[in-house]
């Protein structure tokens, strides 16, 4: 019905900001997307209680902060101005919709969503060529081709965040910026669109004669999952895990001492072009889990290894609610800044007592959300207690190394 619409002359705004409009054009992508944490944004628990209570604790001066990202198009149209009335917002201005990447025509800074919307129905795309269609018009743009660099700002300056108090909480941008993803010269160039939306062979549309390209997955990967129940949930877990399971790689070395061992691991970030882990790393938690044996029996055991970071306020204690924090600290390991650059590298040495294990095991962990700030929001009274029962715990299978003592 709407495609027979869309035929009869081009979309006006409002339908092209309905991403179910969309689909009946693009249904892959639409599919995609709908499974997304850009879908997810504006009815994710943990933003709805996050939000709520620093609106809360801030007398309202936390504003459009939280919800300029995570539904973007509500606050530009104003809809919410602090993102405490998103049911009642309209569906097509939740979270991050078709209309609002392909809309964009400018990026002026590099961090808290500076993405300059066109006032027009232009749908803008990394197609260069793109066919005429009789929904809307169409270009080709730099900023949404995954092979350009400056595609890299697009989706960057979104996933860069600075807090009202000038604390630069998520640096995802700035990783990459520094690695050697963001190289200037042809076969190195890999940008938040080469590893976050892989590419295929297919049309774009199911516009009649429309040819066979090389378009992009909008699934859109990361590390988070929705925690209630969502569209394609169990495919997007799935990707999470496949992504994460080539991140790192893990050397394990085991030193006899006599009357003790010392177990030498090394991990590298080989395939994370940021940081690992990375975004909100004051609310993640990677460690390391290492165990030993012998005889069959387990004689050492550590997971006190960790990555991520700590928010400190002021006076140095640690609080868990952002617009608390004065500071950051913490481990991360950073991609290589070059292709002779180590410092992707991290070391941790183990005594254990006793002599030479038999076995020892190492594998590395992330939850996307650690348990102390969920329960913090479930004791403030703003979070389901059923939500951190439903934060994954993922495993990462190329961290996964073992040693043996007859090998």
């Amino acid at each position: 019905m709407i495609w027979l619409l869309a035929c009869s002359g081009q979309l006006t705004e409002d339908q092209l900001k309905d991403p179910q409009v969309c689909a009946d054009c693009h249904p892959a992508h639409v599919e995609q997307w709908t499974g997304s944490m850009h879908a997810y944004a504006a009815e994710d628990p943990v933003f709805l209680a996050m939000n709520a209570r620093g609106q809360e604790e801030t007398d309202g001066a936390l504003g459009d902060f939280c919800v300029q990202c995570h539904a973007p198009l509500a606050v530009m149209s104003g809809a919410t101005t602090d993102g405490l009335n998103l049911d009642d917002v309209p569906e097509n201005e939740k979270g991050v919709t078709c209309y609002f990447c392909h809309m964009v025509e400018d990026v002026t800074d590099d961090h808290n969503n500076p993405l300059v919307l066109a006032a027009d129905t232009v749908m803008r795309g990394g197609i260069a060529n793109p066919m005429d269609t009789s929904a809307h018009d169409s270009l080709g743009s730099g900023l949404h081709n995954r092979n350009n660099a400056d595609s890299a700002s697009m989706c960057g300056s979104c996933h860069d965040i600075v807090t009202p108090a000038g604390v630069h909480l998520e640096r995802t941008f700035a990783e990459w910026k520094d690695s050697q993803y963001n190289a200037d010269f042809s076969g190195l160039l890999q940008t938040c669109g080469s590893c976050h939306m892989q590419g295929y062979d297919g049309a774009a549309s199911t516009e009649p004669d429309s040819p066979e390209r090389r378009v992009h997955d909008h699934s859109m990967v990361g590390v988070d999952v929705a925690l209630t129940e969502f569209d394609n949930i169990e495919e997007q877990t799935a990707a999470v895990q496949k992504a994460l399971d080539t991140t790192l790689l893990a050397s394990l070395d085991v030193v006899d001492n006599g009357a003790s061992a010392v177990i030498e691991l090394t991990l590298e970030n080989t395939a994370a072009g940021h940081a690992f882990p990375s975004g909100a790393t004051q609310d993640r938690r990677a460690w390391v889990e290492v165990k030993a044996w012998r005889d069959d029996e387990l004689v050492f055991e550590d997971d006190t290894w960790w990555f991520g970071e700590r928010m400190l306020d002021a006076d140095g204690e640690e609080v868990h609610m952002f617009w608390e924090a004065a500071s950051t600290e913490g481990e991360l390991l950073y991609p290589p800044t070059s292709l002779t650059d180590e410092s992707n590298h991290a070391v941790n040495t183990y005594l254990i007592d006793g002599g030479l294990p038999d076995r020892v095991e190492a594998l590395v962990k992330i939850r996307p959300m650690h348990a102390e700030v969920l329960d913090d929001l479930v004791a403030s009274g703003h979070l389901d207690p059923s939500i951190p029962e439903a934060m994954p715990t993922f495993e990462l299978a190329s961290s996964k190394v073992s040693w043996s003592v007859d090998d």
